[in-house]
C-alpha cells in the first residue's frame, strides 16, 4: 500500500476495522464453549469434586494465553500482524475436536492449553490491528468494538452452549459450533484481513518527537513496575481477569449449589459477559471524552460491588443483577485500559508494551483460580468470592492513588490530531 494512501481513523478504515470485529467475535466464541458447561462436565462426566482440581483448566488457559499474549506483540512487530493471526487460529483447529473426545481430565487440560496459545495470538493481533487502523483519536471506541464483539460472542456461545447440552448432552453437540468459530474465523483471516504495519509506520512519522526505541526488557519493566500509569494499568488488567477466572470456575458451582437448573446457569453465565460485551459499546467512546483513569478506578469499584451481590443473594434476580453489575464494572475497565496503554507509548514499541500488559492481564486467569479453587476448598465457596470481591476494591484504590490522567488532548482537526 502507497505511504500517501494510508490513513488513520475508524471511518478511514472503516471496511477492515469491520471485518476485524467480525473476527474477535469468533475468538470470542471459542471461548464460550466452555463458560457455562465445563465445570459441569468436570464433577458429572469425570468426577471431580475439588474445586481446585476442577478450576485447572483455567490455570492451563491462564498461564498459556498470558505466554502466548506476551511473544504475540514481539511476533507482530517481528513478522507482521496477519500472519500471526493466522498463526493462532491454526492452532485453534483442534481445540473442538478434542473438547468432544477427550477420555481423561487431562485431555481438556491440553485442549485449554492450546485454546490459550490461540486466543492469545488472534485476540492479541485483533486488539493490535484495531489500535494501528484508529489512530489516536478514538482509540477507547476502538478497543470498546473490538472488546463488544468478543465478549457478546462468548455470551452467545455460553448460552448456545448451555441450551444444547440441556437438550443433547453435554458431550459432544454443544461443541459442533467450536467447528464453525474456527472455520469460519481462519477463512477470513487468510483471505480478507490484511496487513496494518503500515498504518504503524504512518503514525511514527507523524510523532512530533523522536523517541529512541527501548529494548525488550525496558519495556517489560516499564508496563510492569517502571512507569506509575502503565504498571497501574498492568496490576489493574491482572486483577480484573482474577475476578474473571473466578466467575468462569465457581459462578456455576455457586448457583448449582444454590438450585439454578442447567438451562438457568446458562443464562446467568452469559448476562454478564453479554452486559460486558453491549456496555463497551458506549464505555469505549466514553472514555475519549472524559479520561481513562477514574473511569477505570470507578469500574474496579463496580465490579466489586457486583461479586458481593451474588455472594449474598440466593435466587435468580439476585445472581442476574450481580451479574450485570458485574459486566457494567468490567466494561468500564477493558477497553479504557488497553486505550491508556495506547495512548502512552510509541506506535514502534506498543504492540510489544500491549504484549506484556496482556501477559499480567491474563495471568490474572491463573491466580484468580488458583486463588479461589485454593480458598474455596479450605474455607467454603463463599470466602473464596469475597476475598477476591476485596482484592477487587483494592485494585481501584491503586489505580485512584497511583496512575494520572493518559488521555491526550488532541486538536479537532484530523491532521493535528494524527500528529500527536
Amino acid at each position: 500500500m502507497e505511504a500517501a494512501s494510508v490513513r488513520l481513523g475508524l471511518r478511514e478504515n472503516w471496511a477492515q476495522f469491520s471485518l476485524l470485529v467480525l473476527v474477535n467475535a469468533f475468538v470470542g466464541g471459542m471461548v464460550g464453549l466452555e463458560r457455562s458447561i465445563l465445570p459441569a462436565i468436570a464433577e458429572q462426566e469425570f468426577g471431580i469434586a475439588a474445586r481446585a482440581a476442577i478450576l485447572s483448566f483455567i490455570v492451563a488457559f491462564g498461564v498459556t494465553k498470558a505466554a502466548t499474549n506476551y511473544f504475540a506483540g514481539r511476533l507482530a512487530d517481528r513478522f507482521g500482524r496477519k500472519q500471526v493471526l493466522v498463526s493462532g487460529w491454526l492452532v485453534a483447529i483442534p481445540v473442538p475436536f478434542v473438547l468432544m473426545a477427550a477420555p481423561t481430565w487431562n485431555w481438556i487440560i491440553a485442549a485449554n492449553i492450546l485454546l490459550g496459545v490461540s486466543q492469545g495470538l488472534t485476540w492479541s493481533l485483533t486488539v493490535i490491528m484495531k489500535i494501528d487502523l484508529a489512530g489516536p483519536r478514538q482509540r477507547g471506541l476502538a478497543m470498546g468494538l473490538n472488546e463488544f464483539a468478543g465478549y457478546v460472542a462468548v455470551a452467545g456461545s455460553a448460552l448456545a452452549t448451555a441450551w444444547i447440552a440441556a437438550r443433547y448432552g453435554l458431550r459432544p453437540e454443544p461443541f459442533y459450533l467450536g467447528v464453525v468459530f474456527v472455520a469460519l474465523g481462519l477463512a477470513l483471516s487468510i483471505f480478507a484481513v490484511r496487513e496494518t504495519r503500515h498504518h504503524v509506520a504512518h503514525e511514527s512519522a507523524l510523532r512530533k518527537n523522536a523517541e529512541r526505541l527501548p529494548s525488550q526488557r525496558e519495556v517489560f519493566w516499564r508496563t510492569t513496575l517502571g512507569d506509575r500509569n502503565l504498571s497501574s494499568v498492568s496490576q489493574a488488567g491482572l486483577v480484573n481477569n482474577l475476578n474473571d477466572g473466578m466467575a468462569w470456575g465457581l459462578f456455576p458451582l455457586l448457583f448449582a449449589a444454590r438450585h439454578m437448573s442447567l438451562e438457568q446457569i446458562g443464562v446467568l453465565a452469559a448476562i454478564y459477559p453479554a452486559t460486558w460485551g453491549i456496555a463497551q459499546l458506549g464505555t469505549g467512546a466514553w472514555s475519549d471524552r472524559i479520561g481513562r483513569k477514574w473511569l477505570i478506578a470507578s469500574g474496579m469499584w463496580v465490579q466489586a460491588a457486583g461479586i458481593a451481590l451474588v455472594l449474598i443473594s440466593n435466587g435468580l434476580a439476585g445472581f442476574a443483577t450481580g451479574g450485570v453489575l458485574l459486566g457494567i464494572g468490567t466494561a468500564m475497565v477493558y477497553p479504557t485500559l488497553l486505550a491508556a496503554i495506547a495512548d502512552v507509548t510509541h506506535p514502534a514499541w506498543r504492540a510489544s508494551a500491549v504484549g506484556v500488559y496482556r501477559l499480567w492481564r491474563d495471568l490474572g486467569y491463573a491466580f484468580g483460580a488458583l486463588l479461589a479453587g485454593l480458598i474455596a476448598d479450605a474455607l467454603g465457596l463463599p470466602a473464596a468470592i469475597a476475598a477476591v470481591a476485596a482484592l477487587t476494591f483494592a485494585s481501584g484504590v491503586v489505580v485512584a492513588i497511583r496512575m494520572s490522567e493518559t488521555l491526550p488532548r488532541v486538536s479537532s482537526r484530523p491532521d493535528a490530531a494524527e500528529a500527536v
